[in-house]
């Protein structure tokens, strides 16, 4: 049960991600209502026995059935558009990264603070070792320090691709000739998994992405082993 829930129901990691947990709570509330209520129509007007035969308009009950889906949309537009909003923000970020694209592997570069570049390879089965997850694992994780404001800038070499990582919240397309860019914050350390989220060639699905979450003491010192 651990291995499931961390490879596919990971917990939110950002508050991005938690944000869109409580939008997703409140649409679904809005939904199960809007089921119970029409569901407690149906079974009435099944068996009931009235009927009456020249009713030939209800201008109430019309004007009813139109306002109410408005008012309901009212209610599930302003919250998605206040959270677009909130995921399209980058607050003064700490930390730079820069995603690229290949076929089919994803390398990284951090020109922040020195340059430092490598390539993230999925690892084949044969050189699995027995904690690794299968078509998940790559050779050189992302690192990132927790608590910290990230920016991400996305791009590719060859084709459409997509930088997702569910748990935090952030999913970007990376188009050959253009940068696009991605603000998030990890709330906690760990290791986050994703994959390429674009049917980018024949082996789409073997380019995964892992980051790894950590203080930024360890941060720090994760960066002076490329002196």
């Amino acid at each position: 049960m651990s291995t499931w829930k961390t490879l596919l129901i990971q917990d939110s990691t950002s508050p991005l991600m938690e944000q869109l947990n409580f939008f997703h709570d409140h649409a679904l509330m809005i939904l199960v209502i809007i089921t119970v209520l029409v569901a407690q129509m149906l079974i009435t007007l099944f068996f009931n026995e009235f009927s009456y035969r020249y009713l030939l308009e209800g201008q109430t009950i019309e004007l009813i059935w139109t306002i109410m889906p408005a008012v309901t949309l009212i209610f599930i537009a302003l919250p998605s558009l206040r959270l677009i909003y909130i995921l399209d923000e980058i607050n003064n970020p700490s930390v730079s990264i820069k995603a690229i694209g290949h076929q089919w592997y994803w390398s990284y570069e951090y020109s922040d603070f020195k340059n430092i570049e490598f390539d993230s390879y999925m690892i084949p089965i044969n050189e699995m070792k027995p904690f690794n997850f299968r078509l998940l694992d790559v050779d050189n994780r992302t690192m990132i320090p927790f608590n910290t404001n990230i920016r991400l800038l996305v791009t590719s070499t060859d084709v459409i691709h997509s930088w997702t990582i569910p748990s935090l919240g952030v999913k970007i397309d990376a188009t050959p000739g253009r940068l696009n860019q991605v603000g998030f914050n990890a709330s906690r350390p760990g290791l986050l998994y994703g994959q390429c989220s674009e049917i980018c060639g024949a082996n789409h699905s073997f380019m995964p992405i892992v980051i790894e979450s950590i203080s930024p003491k360890f941060f720090i010192n994760w960066m002076k082993t490329f002196n």
